[in-house]
């Protein structure tokens, strides 16, 4: 397992982060624990989190994922093992539906140390910016929706955040599902005002979702801002277990709210593009799975890629990946197939009159 320093903090994350937003629904606390169990035998140091996990949000059992990673740690005492990763939810989410706001923040981060039962969270990310801007699988900026800028109180935040670390509730801040500009104005805060530094940004990535090549690639290296992919096997499309209409009993996209999460990556589930990539990898010997994350792995600004399953065989050939360098043959085919039909799991944002 190889680690890196995450940002320019002092955590040594390895390189595979361990995603759990499918442990309440689709997964039992035993089939969590069997997971959290085998993924620290591998070298895996670092879980990621939510206070609304598991997926589909819903206010019957947010929070039961934390609750299930906290039970594992008073079971196997096995805390100072892992490097620790939840996220404050935004707009739209059960415990708060105006979404991001700095009162708030002591609360929520009271309530997630409480379901983990632990006295400090190694890294607290916001999960999605306040503002209308970023929604998952949308390509494009939409001009008419800065109007909702000024809805975002970024300074009191970061103020707000500054307090926990100062009352060592959290270690280090990220955010998640940033854009570029976000980025940028949370690091204009953090050198103009004193506030915290971001060290991290969540956001997807995957053979068929690379929107963070187009500019947040060139931040987050620059700025030492580092990407944590989540969705790597876009919803585990990549897997090619969806192939030829096949619908895997438990699999996301079989559930009926699979597609409403993740509409793009169900609509390429079965696509021409996802089958170019499946036969690559099988012509070079790898598994789909294999492929999709090994490449993920490779991605210079890459501070974790975040994996999940539902399953310890799936997490079995997840980790494989680990020891797996793609050549520069198979890494040239990728960027032809990219070429042909750049981030397919994005949709074309509608047009607005912006005048």
């Amino acid at each position: 397992m190889q680690y890196r320093k995450l940002g320019t903090s002092d955590l040594n994350v390895s390189r595979i982060c361990l995603g759990t937003m499918t442990w309440g629904v689709q997964n039992s606390y035993e089939e969590a624990a069997a997971q959290m169990d085998l993924a620290l035998e591998r070298g895996v140091n670092f879980f990621d989190t939510a206070e609304v996990y598991p997926v589909p949000m819903s206010g019957d059992y947010a929070g039961r994922t934390e609750e299930y990673i906290g039970r594992w740690f008073a079971e196997r005492g096995r805390r100072n093992d892992v490097i620790l990763a939840t996220k404050m939810e935004g707009p739209g989410g059960p415990y708060r539906s105006h979404g991001l706001n700095p009162a708030d923040v002591e609360a929520a981060v009271d309530g997630s140390l409480k379901r983990l039962g632990v006295e400090v969270i190694d890294l607290y990310q916001l999960h999605w910016p306040q503002r209308q801007l970023n929604a998952f699988g949308q390509r494009d900026f939409q001009p008419h929706l800065h109007r909702s800028l000024t809805g975002e109180d970024m300074e009191g935040m970061l103020a707000a955040l500054g307090r926990m670390i100062e009352k060592g509730k959290i270690r280090e801040i990220g955010v998640s599902n940033e854009t570029p500009w976000g980025i940028m104005r949370y690091l204009e805060l953090h050198r103009s005002k004193g506030l915290p530094r971001i060290q991290s940004s969540q956001n997807p990535y995957s053979l068929l979702q690379r929107h963070w090549d187009v500019a947040a690639g060139e931040v987050a290296m620059r700025e030492g801002v580092d990407l944590l992919a989540y969705s790597p096997l876009a919803g585990g499309a990549l897997s090619g277990k969806y192939a030829d209409g096949a619908q895997p009993e438990g699999a996301r996209f079989s559930l009926p709210w699979g597609a409403e999460v993740m509409s793009g990556h169900w609509r390429n589930r079965d696509s021409d593009i996802l089958h170019r990539y499946v036969a690559l990898a099988r012509d070079h010997g790898l598994t789909p799975t294999q492929l999709a994350l090994a490449f993920v792995n490779s991605r210079p600004y890459l501070g974790a890629n975040i994996i999940g399953a539902t399953s310890v065989s799936q997490l079995e050939e997840c980790l494989s990946a680990e020891d797996i360098t793609l050549s520069e043959e198979v890494l040239d085919v990728i960027e032809e197939l990219h070429d042909s039909l750049p981030s397919p799991s994005l949709n074309r944002a509608g047009r607005r009159d912006t005048r």
